[in-house]
């Protein structure tokens, strides 16, 4: 029997629970920042959606250059840079309070983040033996699928038995440690000084052969939007709160539990056998959340939302990053990226615009009908796309 290259090296375990930290703190954020908007800074539904928007517009923002940055400066050297400066973005939410101050905050975060998102992946996908990239980004996505339950129920937790400068310091805590790890990160390149500065094209901002892959991605997370975003402000008004945390930790569950064999079949049997998949459960997740009355309905839709995210980010993620060369994977992810964070970004607001005229089911049905409408569109792009097969 021939043994299979590792993935689990220690280069990549600091790489996963580095990652694991940055996407804790984005996660508990993005949980808490809309009740501490609502509550403690008394502003509107459509204001704290503003919270999210602003952080993802600067990684939009930044993200296209990040590929060409990577080249210049190295990936470890950049990475340690953007984990630098998102610790300190951190701390800096114990001092800030004023509304306006939070979306500066946001926004120079969300350089950071991308940043360092950018880097991460592209080192992952560098170090991760070429026959098991699947199976290798799928775990290594891992890390920010459990900081999907991890992150909202150490911010829920937290708020509800202590307060929002608690909350505050545990993140900047939490972001040291990961800081530390990041410190046994490899360097991927023979020349961390990278290519100079020239005059930037096109193909400096992005990867025209990752495009397709990373539209369908951006139409994924305009949907995701509506539970990234409104979730814990949706529960509050179902009276069901003090669930949400539960909510994500069904979600984390089924992603863990089924990403060893959605991995396995990515490489072995193709994207199609978890994207088809993924698509439909995702779509299915979000109906279940219009019409939530109860707890039971509200974890089912936990469920089949964890398995159907679970199952597409990574497979689209990895689909966008062998379009290309190696050599090319960094302008790939940070395609990829750009457009993801578009979708999250747009979503955020025009999603909270919908809630707030339209109410929160008909906000979930529309983003369950978008999910089903885009497989739609996966499937015409993959049948005209040889790179996509």
């Amino acid at each position: 029997m021939i043994s299979k290259p590792p993935i689990w090296t220690k280069a990549f375990l600091s790489l996963f629970l580095t990652n694991l930290s940055v996407f804790i703190v984005f996660y508990g954020l993005v949980s808490a920042l809309p009740l501490y908007a609502t509550g403690a800074l008394q502003r509107t539904d459509e204001e704290a959606g503003l919270l999210m928007t602003i952080f993802l517009l600067s990684a939009i923002i930044v993200r296209p250059f990040t590929g060409k940055l990577l080249d210049m400066v190295g990936k470890r050297k950049l990475l340690l840079w953007g984990l630098f400066f998102y610790l300190v973005s951190t701390i800096l939410y114990v001092f800030i309070t004023p509304f306006e101050g939070l979306l500066f905050l946001r926004f120079f975060q969300g350089i950071w983040f991308s940043i360092i998102t950018t880097a991460a992946v592209s080192i992952t996908s560098s170090i991760v033996p070429p026959s098991r990239r699947g199976a290798g980004l799928g775990y290594f996505v891992m890390s920010s699928n459990l900081a999907v339950v991890v992150g909202p129920f150490i911010a829920l937790y937290i708020i509800q038995a202590y307060s929002f400068h608690i909350l505050f310091v545990t993140m900047s805590v939490l972001m040291v440690l990961g800081s530390i790890l990041s410190l046994f990160t490899p360097q991927t390149e023979k020349n961390s000084t990278g290519a100079a500065f020239k005059r930037l094209t096109w193909s400096d901002l992005f990867e025209r052969k990752a495009l397709p892959i990373a539209t369908v991605g951006s139409i994924v997370s305009f949907a995701y939007a509506s539970v990234l975003s409104y979730l814990s402000i949706y529960a509050q008004g179902k009276d069901l709160l003090h669930l949400a945390s539960t909510f994500f930790a069904v979600y984390a569950a089924v992603m863990l539990g089924t990403r060893p064999f959605t991995g396995k079949l990515f490489d072995e049997k193709g994207p199609n056998s978890i994207l088809i998949p993924g698509f439909l459960s995702f779509g299915i997740g979000l109906f279940i959340l219009a019409f939530v009355n109860s707890p039971g309905v509200f974890l089912l839709a936990g469920a089949f939302v964890g398995f159907g995210y679970g199952a597409l980010v990574p497979s689209l993620q990895t689909l966008a990053i062998q379009s290309t060369s190696e050599r090319r994977s960094g302008y790939a992810t940070a395609t990829f990226f750009t457009f993801f964070d578009t979708g999250l970004a747009i979503g955020s607001y025009v999603l909270g615009v919908l809630a707030i005229h339209l109410g929160y089911q008909k906000m979930y049905l529309l983003s369950s009908l978008l999910i089903f409408v885009v497989l739609i569109f996966y499937r015409a792009v993959n049948k005209k796309s040889d790179s996509l097969l």
